[in-house]
């Protein structure tokens, strides 16, 4: 996995292979990337991501600017390798080490964007329940986005504040508004 643009493109991250991930692919990641970059100075954003396994979406944030960044997941190897690398790389990125769904609902900080890469074989009512907490607990702030990541076979355009999706390979990002 690679930094796609910013401070530190270019730079190669290697995830310990015990890791339970599936980072996003480079492909994926620069594709997502180009759209939010016509609609948010990364900047003036903060950004939450879920299930942040690698870090991946952390470190590309960061280093195009982002400064206020929090990871979320279950896995401690996962938030000691995010921490480490951070740190490597002089990133401020915050790391909770807990369960998503229990984060979303005791959580009250709103963020400009929040990204959720759940495992793909999630049921459709585990995936249903993300957006659902974000916005009944009001996680976004105004002309905030929502981004969920999942598989092609995964269709979340039922779901309330679907917004539209965007496929790149076997991978597909879901926006909510």
């Amino acid at each position: 996995m690679r930094i796609i643009s910013g401070q530190y493109k270019g730079r190669r991250i290697t995830a310990p292979k015990k890791l339970p991930v599936r980072p996003t692919t480079d492909m994926a990641k620069e594709s997502l990337f180009n759209i939010l970059n016509n609609q948010f100075y990364f900047d003036e954003i903060s950004v939450l991501d879920l299930f942040a396994g690698t870090g991946n979406i952390s470190y590309e944030f960061a280093s195009r600017g982002t400064e206020r960044i929090t990871a979320v997941d279950e896995n401690y190897g996962c938030i000691k390798f995010i921490n480490e690398t951070a740190e490597s790389f002089e990133m401020n990125i915050t790391t909770i080490k807990s369960d998503v769904f229990k984060f979303l609902e005791k959580s009250q900080q709103q963020n400009t964007i929040i990204f959720a890469d759940p495992p793909y074989d999630f049921p459709i009512e585990a995936f249903a329940n993300i957006p659902q907490l974000v916005f009944q607990n009001d996680l976004l702030e105004d002309d905030g986005l929502l981004i969920v990541e999942h598989s092609k076979h995964t269709d979340l355009s039922h779901l309330e504040h679907y917004s539209h999706s965007k496929s790149y390979g076997g991978n597909m990002f879901s926006f909510f508004e």
